[in-house]
Formats: structure tokens, sequence, C-alpha cells
């Protein structure tokens, strides 16, 4: 609330302060929604099944004690299970920028007796890891709602250990039933992500058809 009396052009400047800090929220994260609608689409029975959580941690070839960064994490949907196959030696960081879902997967993680998962608040640009020492960060459906792709996977870059790699999952923008069809700029195609992924220093090492269509799914290390 204002204070009475306040001078206009001081009045003015919170306000235009107020205004851009929306908009920059609003500019950084493509398809932004409100925690608990997230919860209720995330958690759905069917997306669930959808994910192929089996396959994925197949092809992903985790081994006790590697340090997992979950990025977008959502409700752990994937963390969860990395905590449970990388076992108490090692660490998973669930990355999320919405606090609400970083609270949600403390919960459930606390259900299932599962101490090494460690929620991280991310930043727009950065997801602001605690560790340069990951062996693995991994993307599921959550790259093209990041604004500034190429900045965020430099950075990204700087906290996996020189063997370390990246798993990417994205929905495939030549698929005509592809979600965000009428929302080109939350369409990827693997030739950008190539691109951007070479500016960090990442290169497509293994790709897997455990979707079919509608996904690709891609690992990427350091040459």
């Amino acid at each position: 609330m204002f204070q009475r009396n306040c001078p206009p052009r001081k009045i003015f400047l919170i306000t235009f302060g107020l205004v851009m800090l929306v908009a920059i929220e609003a500019q950084a994260q493509l398809g932004s929604r409100e925690t608990k609608e997230w919860i209720q689409n995330l958690d759905r029975p069917e997306r669930i099944a959808g994910l192929k959580i089996d396959e994925v941690l197949a092809a992903l070839k985790l081994k006790p004690g590697d340090n997992v960064a979950d990025i977008g994490a959502g409700t752990g949907a994937f963390s969860l299970p990395f905590a449970k196959t990388v076992g108490p030696s090692g660490k998973v960081y669930s990355v999320d920028i919405d606090p609400g879902l970083l609270d949600y997967i403390a919960q459930k993680a606390k259900k299932e007796n599962l101490a090494n998962i460690q929620t991280v608040k991310g930043e727009f640009s950065d997801p602001k890891l605690p560790t340069r020492d990951v062996d693995l960060a991994f993307f599921h459906d959550v790259l093209h709602h990041i604004q500034n792709r190429q900045a965020y996977l430099k950075a990204l870059g700087t906290y996996i250990k020189p063997t370390g790699r990246i798993a990417l999952i994205e929905m495939n923008r030549e698929d005509p039933k592809t979600p965000h069809r009428n929302n080109p700029e939350m369409l990827l195609s693997k030739d950008e992500v190539k691109n951007w992924m070479a500016a960090a220093g990442f290169y497509p090492v293994e790709e897997f058809d455990v979707f079919g269509s509608p996904k690709w799914f891609i690992i990427y290390s350091r040459r």
C-alpha cells in the first residue's frame, strides 16, 4: 500500500518497477502456470504412465553414487526414481523455479524416506546447483519452457564434471500432434539444440527410440 502524500514521481517509479518485474517474470519462462495447476497436470496417472520411467532409467545407466541434477523437476516424477537408483551414496538435486513444487517434492521424498534428494531453487538463466560435480543433468519436456536456452545450457555446463552427461527428452516439432503446435516458440529442433549444446561444449553421443514419433531422447557429453 502506498503511503499517504507519497510524491507522484515516487509512486510512478514504484509502479513502473512492479510492472517491469512482472514483465521480466512473464518473459523468463514460457508456458508458465500456477503451482496447483502444475501439480494437477504433472501428476495425472496417464501422464506418469507416458513418461516410461523404467525405460528412461535403463537408457541412462545410472550407478550407485552418481550425482544427478533433475532440471525442471516438477512434481518429482523422475527425482524419486533417480534417488532410489543412485542410492544413499548418490545425490539428486531437484531443480525448479517454483518453490511450491520444491516443497511438494520434499514432502514426497520424506514420505518415502529418501534422504538423498536436495531441492534447489533455480533461476531462469542458471540452475544454481550447489556442486560442480554432477554426473548427469536431466531434462524432460523442460528446455522448451526456458526462454534463453543457450545461456542456460552454458551455465549448466559449469556444474557438470568433465566426464558428465546431459540427457534431453523433448517434444518432436515435426510430429503433427505435438501439444505446442500452435506455439512455435516452444518447439525445438534437434539441430537447434545440437548447436546450443556445442556452444556449451557438449555433443550428441547416444539417441534412444523410447517414445517413438512424439518425443526425441538424446544424451550429450564432452569430447
